[in-house]
């Protein structure tokens, strides 16, 4: 047994743990990562999230997400928020901007401080949307802007993209009775997906403004997604349903993206501590 210290945060309730894994992790953090997360028998959380030393030269630190039930994500935009808060209020590493590498590239961090000099809210740098379809990946060439899709027998309209990671976005006029536990792992598991997809279901409430509810593969149904909100807003976009810069509510809280005219993508929320422990392992 081997005692693992860690810090649980939260950003729009999409909730990690962060493990300072610079000098190691006790075992495999993919078998690891569904006891740790479970809410019932563990500390409970959406994913599990390592703090590794950055392999390049231009980064400041490097970050791994692990799913709740173990499987890898290339990238995590609440997640990465709460690295920032995690590390600076920490003093694990000082730098601001903050560079952290990803599986899906370095991405560059800017903090704001409350009153009492620690993080409150964190903007990110989110890269530039992919809309090629075998980068994304799905099984189609081109671009895929609300293509009709069969789900089940039910037939959608999506438009997919990555930030990091693959999204697929529906636009719909009824997100809350939508039943997602039935719907999301049909779209998790389709074969258009051959890497799996978080998918948004999104329903327009201005041109400044989405609400939104997402499937994350590896977690199911959160109460936000970093990278899913920035997938909807440059889909809304995209389709002249909004302008580029949008509120995005989620059930978690809101977030603010900002589709920029040099087509990167800034995404700006809270991080906020809920508290930290060690666990036997």
């Amino acid at each position: 047994m081997a005692t693992l210290r860690f810090a649980k945060l939260h950003g729009t309730a999409n909730d990690f743990i962060y493990v300072d894994a610079r000098e190691g992790f006790p075992g495999d953090p993919a078998a690891l990562a569904p006891r740790l997360c479970d809410r019932r028998r563990g500390i409970g959380a959406d994913g599990l999230i390592l703090l590794e030393t950055a392999a390049g030269s231009d980064a400041d630190c490097r970050m791994v997400v692990y799913n709740a039930d173990g499987s890898r994500a290339e990238m995590c935009g609440n997640g990465i928020r709460g690295l920032a808060k995690f590390v600076h209020d920490r003093g694990l590493v000082h730098a601001d901007p903050l560079r952290v590498e990803t599986d899906a590239g370095v991405k560059t961090l800017h903090t704001e401080l409350n009153g009492h000099g620690r993080v409150a809210r964190v903007t990110v740098d989110m890269g530039v949307p992919v809309w090629d379809g075998p980068s994304i990946p799905v099984a189609a060439d081109g671009e895929i802007i609300e293509r009709p899709l069969d789900v089940d027998g039910e037939r959608y309209a999506v438009t997919c993209v990555s930030m990091g990671n693959p999204h697929c976005v529906v636009f719909t006029d009824d997100i809350a009775g939508l039943p997602l536990h039935a719907i999301g792992p049909r779209f998790a598991r389709h074969r258009f997906f051959p890497r799996g997809v978080n998918t948004e279901f999104v329903r327009v409430a201005g041109r400044d403004r989405l609400a939104m509810r997402v499937w994350e593969r590896g977690a199911g149904e959160t109460m936000s997604c970093g990278t899913g909100a920035c997938a909807a807003a440059v889909a809304a976009a995209r389709t002249g349903r909004t302008g580029r810069r949008v509120i995005v509510a989620l059930p978690g809280g809101e977030l603010e993206i900002n589709w920029r005219p040099d087509d990167r993508v800034l995404m700006t929320g809270e991080a906020v501590d809920v508290f930290d422990g060690h666990v036997e392992v």
